[in-house]
């Protein structure tokens, strides 16, 4: 019987997984201790990228489009 569980790549990080320090606004530079349940978090190109409160409403449209955040 072959074991189809692979172990995880650490070059995709997981989007469940909880990132323990301060979190920095990719978009912006503001800093939370730990991060906040309002911010988002989108994986792109296999690096996790945080937005705070401010950017992500300033740029929904954008994120509900998934386009990369380099286009907004």
């Amino acid at each position: 019987m072959v074991d189809q569980h692979q172990p995880p790549d650490p070059a995709r990080p997981d989007p469940a997984r909880q990132d323990t320090g301060p979190v920095v606004c990719s978009r912006c530079g503001k800093r939370a201790e730990d991060t906040p349940p309002t911010w988002t978090c989108s994986v792109e190109n296999g690096v996790r990228h945080y937005f705070c409160d401010d950017c992500a409403r300033a740029n929904i449209r954008s994120i509900e489009g998934r386009l990369d955040s380099a286009w907004w």
